[in-house]
């Protein structure tokens, strides 16, 4: 038995998964944002702990004794600062946190190779520039640092008692030369940090740790080897078998990902395509990713008054046509590819008195689509070329939104048995890589296709002329940002 644990943004979610790879159990505990200013994202370190004792607690107890090996995957990007007592000094800035655009741009001036060393641009997203922001505006918290952690690896550290990372998470740092799997003291040098105040870097499926005496006694485990893990993609993409060069996936997370598997490290920041460490050694990937995915969902159930996102694809399935005049541009949270802009707002345009929850909801199915496909052709205009693309997160479930994606990206999307469990699933695998001399081959394996959604050549036409709506908007408004 493999217990995998995702540090998500929304809640904590644990799976317990066989040696043969079957699923046997889920349970997930919930997590809030804080938003105290404009543009600022945090929580709680101990908010992450209590939510996965919960979580790992729900499972069943007979089922954990049987546990031989845990791995760990988690939102990236989050700065987790810890002093001396290795406790967290502030709440932890997240992915989405947009303040540090200026930062971002000193960094680039200052370091001109960075989109090399890194494979990225500085976006506000990525750790390094959070910790200038920190270094800048709260230097007394700045001067107490002993230690940056991202989430997955500050719970590791109460799992274990031990400092380390993996190379997928810590590519999103911006601290990391991700040709080399190592991190990059030039970057560390332009944000006051050295490498003493960096976790140690493994592969995902290695072992980081013994899980801690007192803590194996709660959880009612023998004290296992914790595998290293993963970035929530990277581990997500070992779950449903995205490990082989053209291999992809789009995550319909709270964020949205087109995550494509590379054999060899092709950095081309340009566009904001994103270039990392996959979980596995000697494997790279390339990325693409919009701040708002299934979150806007979850924004439109508020506005509109519904009872919760079921009852909003209910209205929408129910009404069953494409918007008509209506139109989404989902910025809730800023943008990251193609445009790299923080100050980016959501828009709903094109209301009438017809408008009502299920033209509003259609609106914004279509909008998060229309993203998607700005993010493919950041990805194919830098040359990838792409297999096949499975489909994972919580947003996989609906495959009247996969027919949307499918016309608007002109491309037909997979669904796999255990796609809706994403980065948990890839991180008890990568436990299962830890814990066994089973091949990368074997236990990476796609799992069983379910269905394939085929775009719809009714659809693909009016999707493809609204997409050019769709751009010209917001560069229309963007300079009303």
């Amino acid at each position: 038995m493999y217990l995998g644990i995702d540090i998500g943004t929304s809640g904590i979610k644990a799976i317990l998964m066989d040696e043969a790879g079957t699923v046997l159990e889920i349970t997930s505990a919930p997590l809030s944002v804080s938003r105290p200013h404009e543009l600022w994202s945090e929580q709680d370190p101990a908010d992450w702990w209590a939510a996965t004792n919960s979580a790992v607690s729900d499972l069943d107890l007979q089922k954990r004794h049987a546990v031989k090996a845990i791995g760990l995957s988690g939102q990236m990007h989050g700065a987790t600062l810890l002093g001396s007592d290795n406790r967290a000094l502030r709440p932890a800035i997240l992915w989405n946190d947009g303040r540090s655009a200026d930062q971002c741009a000193a960094l680039e001036a200052d370091v001109t190779d960075l989109g090399e060393i890194t494979g990225n641009r500085a976006m506000p997203g990525f750790t390094a520039p959070k910790l200038q922001w920190i270094r800048e505006n709260e230097p007394g918290i700045f001067s107490q640092i002993k230690t940056v952690l991202l989430p997955k690896d500050y719970v590791r550290l109460r799992m274990t008692g031990e400092l380390a990372s993996d190379m997928s998470d810590s590519s999103g740092t911006l601290w990391m030369d991700v040709g080399k799997r190592d991190w990059s003291d030039a970057m560390l040098e332009a944000t006051g940090l050295e490498r003493s105040h960096m976790p140690k870097l493994f592969e995902g499926n290695q072992v980081t740790g013994q899980l801690r005496a007192e803590l194996a006694e709660a959880w009612g485990m023998a004290r296992v080897p914790v595998a290293a893990g993963g970035g929530d993609n990277a581990a997500g993409a070992v779950g449903v078998g995205v490990v082989r060069p053209g291999d992809a996936f789009l995550s319909l997370g709270t964020s949205g990902v087109i995550f494509l598997a590379n054999g060899g490290y092709t950095p081309n920041p340009g566009g904001g395509v994103h270039s990392f460490c996959h979980a596995l050694p000697g494997r790279w990937h390339q990325m693409s990713v919009i701040l708002s995915a299934a979150s806007c969902v979850d924004w439109a159930v508020k506005l509109c008054g519904m009872a919760d996102a079921a009852a909003m694809f209910a209205a929408i399935e129910t009404r069953g046509a494409p918007a008509s005049t209506e139109m989404f541009l989902p910025y809730l949270s800023g943008e990251r590819t193609p445009h790299n802009d923080p100050n980016a707002k959501g828009v709903l345009f094109g209301l009438t008195h017809e408008s009502d929850a299920a033209a509003i909801g259609q609106a914004v199915l279509e909008g998060v689509a229309f993203a998607f496909n700005d993010g493919m052709d950041a990805l194919t205009d830098s040359g990838a070329h792409i297999d096949g693309i499975t489909v994972i997160g919580g947003g996989a479930k609906s495959h009247y939104w996969g027919k949307i994606l499918a016309s608007v990206l002109n491309r037909p999307l997979i669904y796999r048995d255990g796609g809706e469990v994403g980065p948990a699933y890839g991180a008890a695998r990568l436990a299962q890589l830890a814990d066994t001399s089973a091949s990368i081959e074997a236990v990476c394996a796609a799992p069983t296709i379910l269905h394939v959604e085929e775009p719809d050549d009714r659809l693909v036409d009016l999707y493809a002329a609204r997409v050019l709506k769709f751009r010209s908007l917001y560069q229309n408004l963007k300079t009303s940002y």
